[in-house]
């Protein structure tokens, strides 16, 4: 029998263990013993929510799915036709190529081609690595075309709010600043969280507050990680680390998501460039001609 995330990729190490999946090399769920540290899907379901996806080669939205590079314009499609725009890059829905598979470990591959929109060649790579200490995602882009091109990249796990709602959990994000957006979900400016209600330096109760905003201008800790804590009712924390290569953090506590969904997990979305990234330019990466781009993330029971 065949599911609608294709075959899945079980990892164990110890009381750990994590499901890929063939489909987008999506993560689809992660627990610890009993605990949900993701809110993850079914396996007879097809993701919902961008749930667990790699976000490649762009993470978030491109208004119009219109961007320029090297003096040619280039369309998208619209993956987001509600808000007119192109969302979360070109493999969430492909199936990736088995590399290597152990007890704790995945290695899965995407060869992205040439596509109207996006005339570049592009080798995926991910890797999955369960441990005592969590579970790590290594993201590897190289350019295996003859031209430069553009590149940034993210991740949309979702932390588990526990038995309860997002309202009971209280929230640590070390960042100083964040994007306010547009109807659209599209960046308008850059603000410093302090005195407004995304300030979530210090952590602090969710409540009913509404979010979908990235943020930047992270606090690391010793290892260059910045660390994403989410406590829960019952008093369990876990958290989402995102290393240097990514200086955004999405942050979306799923109010557009069908009911049964809503509020349920937190998204936090490491990302290397922000919303729309591929049509202004802001820290959009240029890889040249063989060239690779390789970052880390992971999730953990605090």
């Amino acid at each position: 029998m065949e599911h609608p995330s294709g075959r899945q990729f079980v990892l164990t190490h110890h009381a750990h263990e994590a499901i890929v999946t063939e489909v987008g090399g999506g993560l689809r769920s992660y627990r610890v013993g009993e605990v949900d540290v993701l809110d993850g899907f079914e396996v007879t379901a097809m993701c919902d929510g961008a749930r667990g996806q790699a976000l490649l080669p762009w993470p978030n939205r491109v208004a119009d799915g219109r961007y320029s590079w090297q003096g040619t314009n280039h369309q998208l499609p619209l993956t987001e036709p509600d808000r007119h725009n192109a969302i979360h890059g070109l493999t969430r829905w492909a199936n990736w190529e088995l590399l290597e598979l152990t007890a704790s470990g995945v290695h899965l591959r995407h060869r992205l081609p040439t596509q109207p929109g996006w005339p570049f060649l592009l080798r995926c790579d991910l890797e999955y690595t369960l441990s005592g200490d969590g579970l790590s995602v290594r993201t590897t882009l190289t350019n295996v075309g003859s031209e430069p091109c553009p590149a940034a990249a993210g991740a949309h796990p979702y932390l588990s709010a526990g038995a309860g709602l997002l309202d009971t959990c209280t929230l640590q994000v070390p960042a100083d600043t964040f994007l306010p957006t547009d109807e659209r979900g599209i960046p308008v400016s850059r603000r410093q969280v302090e005195g407004t209600e995304h300030d979530f330096r210090e952590a602090r109760l969710i409540g009913g507050l509404q979010l979908d905003e990235a943020y930047g201008d992270l606090h690391r800790d010793s290892k260059g990680h910045a660390v994403v804590r989410l406590q829960r009712a019952d008093g369990s924390t876990v958290e989402l680390w995102a290393g240097v290569g990514y200086p955004y953090l999405e942050i979306f506590t799923g109010d557009t998501l069908t009911p049964e969904r809503r509020r349920r997990g937190l998204a936090v979305e490491p990302m290397t460039a922000p919303p729309n990234a591929l049509q202004t330019g802001q820290d959009l990466m240029v890889l040249d001609p063989q060239q690779s781009l390789t970052l880390q993330w992971g999730v953990r029971l605090g």
